[in-house]
């Protein structure tokens, strides 16, 4: 059963019209069970969060320069402490920053920076059909709404992720933005549904790289976009040994270099596949917070070199790769 605090209603409405009509039949059977209760012990406390939002118009939203959402005359300071302790509920907050009703979550990603990177290497994304891989929490998902998205669904088996997601759609249920608790391998094979792609952040943690990339090519119509975010190398590649941990993450399968990452992508069947940023991502960008109080990056690296991880690696470099698939490829 699908908690009734998460309402699909509209997303089942529009695939119902849309050429996933099919799947959307199985979908709420698919829901319910990443969502099943005796898979996730914390969610009837989520659940609870949820329930606790205060009832709000909103009267303010803003995603084309931020996620913004509330006017901030709606509440007192009072309240927003109180709003505060709510979400506080649903911590780590990763992904954002959020600013809600005059509330500002500073989470442990400034996602932002990035989005400012990734924005100018884009299609025009007004009418667009975008599916987002691994969104996290959906930041960036409200982020391609503010650029006039025709409908974005965003995908992240993280439960914990998906209820933070609806905590911001609670004050904007019209806006054409979805996310669903489930996996790209969920998806219909050779789907050819959507206009964009993105896949951030989520290349390196699979085994097999190249099927990931064809996956993702299945999504796409003829002429789509693809637009990857992921870590990279300089010089050799760097392929961790199972076991071994990178930047203390224990699922790390590939850092590619510039040149690999590239030929995947072709491999894979995209052309003009072109990098278009190359980051080092730094302690200003992923850090502790008061809405992320784990440890972060920072305990990631070498205490005397911030050039290497703890393990002696060279440190995280992100890359962005944008690429189409052939007009007449299917």
């Amino acid at each position: 059963m699908i908690p009734d605090t998460l309402d699909y209603g509209p997303l089942f409405c529009w695939l119902e019209e849309s050429e996933l009509s099919e799947w959307g039949h199985d979908l709420p059977a698919l829901i319910a069970q990443q969502l099943r209760r005796e898979r996730w012990g914390d969610m009837p406390e989520w659940e609870e969060t949820l329930r606790r939002l205060p009832e709000l118009d909103p009267l303010h939203m803003d995603f084309a320069n931020a996620v913004e959402i509330g006017d901030i005359s709606l509440m007192d300071k009072g309240r927003r402490l109180a709003l505060q302790a709510t979400l506080m509920g649903l911590h780590p907050w990763r992904k954002g920053p959020f600013h809600l009703f005059g509330m500002h979550l500073d989470t442990e990603w400034r996602s932002d920076w990035k989005w400012d990177r990734v924005l100018p290497h884009l299609a025009p994304l007004k009418g667009r059909t975008i599916l987002d891989v691994g969104c996290g929490n959906g930041y960036h998902c409200w982020r391609m709404a503010g650029h006039e998205a025709g409908l974005v669904l965003g995908i992240e088996p993280s439960v914990l992720f998906n209820l933070q997601f609806h905590v911001v759609k609670k004050y904007c249920s019209d806006a054409p933005v979805f996310m669903l608790p489930n996996k790209l391998e969920e998806l219909p094979s050779r789907l050819h549904a959507f206009d964009t792609v993105f896949s951030m952040g989520v290349l390196y943690h699979r085994r097999e790289p190249i099927e990931h990339l064809e996956e993702l090519r299945n999504c796409l119509q003829p002429g789509g976009e693809l637009v990857l975010e992921t870590l990279m190398a300089e010089g050799e590649d760097l392929f961790p040994e199972p076991g071994e941990r990178y930047a203390r993450m224990g699922n790390v399968w590939n850092v590619p270099c510039s040149s690999t990452l590239l030929d995947w992508m072709r491999e894979a069947g995209f052309t003009n596949a072109r990098l278009v940023d190359v980051n080092r991502t730094s302690i200003e960008e992923q850090r502790s917070t008061d809405w992320m109080q784990f440890e972060s990056l920072a305990q990631s690296l070498d205490p005397n070199d911030q050039l290497l991880t703890v393990e002696g690696y060279p440190a995280p470099l992100r890359g962005i790769v944008v690429a189409t698939v052939p007009v007449g490829v299917r």
